[in-house]
């Protein structure tokens, strides 16, 4: 029920201009007030307000989150990013080593924090790989057993910064940075060595769990605020009007959801606006408020899913809500099998209320001290984003610190009406003006080009480069220069980047001669009307030329002055 616009986790330059930060919010304390039994209702009753369960559910939720995101990074970043990637690592961070005097000095390092810095650059898709790796089976770990301390947490954590902050353009979307800042609050969530479901003597920290709060605060409110101060069709209620066709890479049911009556659509903004500016302070209303404040976002948030492919961004955005949920909350979701976790929880809680503590180590008081710290840092970094929050002229998806640990957010600011589509076609032909030339198109994983193709459901899977190709649709290729180097190497055949396209007309034969880009506008057909019947999920009018032919012999200054290795047949 949200509707996609041109800003929507719109890429930022490839050198982000970085920014001094701070931040506050304080957490309310929460209540001790016995409550009824946790889960089915099995066991002794646990008190509301203790969270080893929910800490359960975040860590796993978290883990889950790294895992699509390595995924993605091990199935892509080599095509992307790598040693023939469309924007080369290697060449990224020579070009900032450079503009840093040629050192590797806390200033690089703060431009663009990543461990490769200090790796082996001879082999820059066997780092990528390595990286993505063990991102996986460290998120992996975390996932099975629900087990975490803040050492894994944090290599979760660098590894996938060290990504992000070598990704450019491909790894500029709002959720990279939501994912690190959410990964960053569940190191905290951790004992430093114990590998526990429940650290006795590390109990959830209250004031890490209204971090949590505070992030998903912060995420809603500033998405409804870019909205009420962006695109005038949001006051007007008519953005979900165009969402469904115009989203970045829509699903079967935006197809279905395009047609509804226009009273609903207006319904559904009335909706967004509700969950985005007034159900976040419910959080600040109790623990009852609280708890609805978290099934409104979640069922939000599922409503999202399963209208479009927005990435892993709806996925992330229902972790921070799971914190709204105490233990008696989320017993329903822990077995009440004899010696599970469950009952465990509501022994350790028997003793406590008759006055049974654990000796206090003097872990136990260096615990406070970082957990006292970790609010102050956060508080701290959240000053500029409150001041943005507060500001008319509000920025969204921004980083005001190299670690992005405390982050802008927001999403569809601005709605485009139209869908355009650059469709990339090759010829054999020897002379591409020719009107005889027979052009053949290349299709996308999931983005529309075939007219009888279904819109594909991926999320929380992400195809990178279909997502920036709705963005290079309306921009020029000259501010996406990218896309000439794709052509390059779709006229060159390179299998590492024809992985990453559903078709190959050329497949089996000699490669093209040309390549050119075509600019299409697309709309859906009428469920039930004559392009519908002919098995047309689209209809699509030409605009014109996109960029014009190319061969690879044309190219070939191109890509020198760009340091970009030329495309050789595989």
């Amino acid at each position: 029920m949200l509707a996609a616009g041109s800003d929507m986790a719109a890429p930022s330059p490839a050198l982000r201009q970085r920014r001094a930060a701070a931040g506050g919010g304080a957490p309310e304390a929460p209540e001790r007030a016995v409550a009824g039994p946790a889960g089915s209702g099995a066991g002794p009753p646990k008190p509301p307000g203790t969270f080893w369960l929910t800490r359960i559910v975040l860590l796993r939720s978290i883990a889950l989150l790294y895992f699509v995101a390595f995924l993605v990074a091990y199935h892509q970043n080599k095509q992307l990013i790598g040693e023939k990637g469309l924007l080369p690592c290697k060449l990224y961070l020579q070009n900032v080593k450079k503009y840093f005097k040629g050192k590797i000095n806390l200033d690089a390092l703060s431009y663009a924090p990543t461990i490769i810095w200090f790796l082996d650059w001879s082999d820059m898709d066997s780092i990528l790989d390595y990286l993505s790796l063990f991102g996986l089976a460290t998120s992996a770990f975390v996932l099975v057993t629900g087990c975490a301390n803040m050492v894994l947490m944090a290599v979760l954590w660098v590894l996938y910064l060290s990504l992000v902050n070598v990704g450019q353009i491909w790894y500029s979307f709002g959720w990279e940075s939501q994912l690190l800042e959410t990964g960053f609050l569940g190191i905290f969530l951790c004992p430093l060595w114990t590998l526990s479901r429940l650290p006795w003597h590390t109990p959830p920290s209250s004031i890490v769990i209204w971090g949590f709060r505070w992030l998903i605060f912060r995420i809603m409110l500033g998405a409804g605020l870019i909205k009420i101060r962006g695109d005038r069709c949001w006051r007007e209620l008519t953005c979900m009007d165009y969402h469904y066709e115009t989203q970045p890479v829509p699903n079967p049911i935006a197809y279905f959801m395009h047609r509804s009556p226009w009273w609903f659509h207006q319904f559904e903004t009335l909706v967004n606006h509700f969950i985005e500016l007034v159900v976040p302070f419910f959080l600040f209303l109790g623990r009852r408020m609280c708890i609805v404040h978290g099934l409104l976002q979640i069922l939000f948030q599922v409503l999202l899913i399963i209208s479009g492919n927005l990435s892993f961004l709806n996925w992330l955005t229902i972790v921070p809500s799971i914190a709204c949920f105490d233990d008696v909350s989320l017993g329903f979701l822990f077995s009440s099998k004899r010696g599970g976790v469950k009952e465990r929880v509501a022994q350790m809680q028997l003793k406590e209320a008759a006055g049974e503590q654990l000796p206090l180590r003097y872990g136990c008081y260096v615990r406070k001290v970082v957990n006292i710290s970790f609010g102050l840092l956060i508080a701290y970094l959240s000053i500029p984003v409150v001041l943005n929050l507060l500001n008319s002229r509000q920025v969204m998806n921004t980083s005001f610190n190299p670690l992005r640990i405390v982050n802008t957010y927001g999403a569809f600011g601005s709605i485009t009406k139209e869908r355009t589509e650059v469709v990339l076609q090759g010829t054999s032909s020897l002379d591409p003006n020719d009107p005889a030339a027979v052009w053949e198109e290349y299709d996308f994983k999931c983005k529309p080009g075939d007219l009888k193709r279904r819109p594909c459901f991926i999320t929380p899977y992400h195809y990178r480069l279909d997502w920036l190709m709705w963005f290079a649709a309306f921009q020029t290729y000259e501010q996406n220069e990218w896309i000439i180097h794709l052509a390059g190497k779709l006229l060159a055949q390179e299998e590492a980047t024809l992985s990453l396209m559903a078709t190959n007309p050329f497949a089996g034969r000699a490669p093209p001669r040309w390549i050119r880009g075509e600019h299409f506008k697309y709309k859906f057909s009428r469920p039930g009307g004559k392009h519908a019947s002919e098995g047309r999920w689209w209809i699509r009018k030409r605009i014109g030329p996109y960029f014009p032919p190319v061969n690879l012999q044309g190219l070939k200054k191109f890509y020198e002055d760009r340091n970009w290795p030329y495309p050789v047949r595989d």
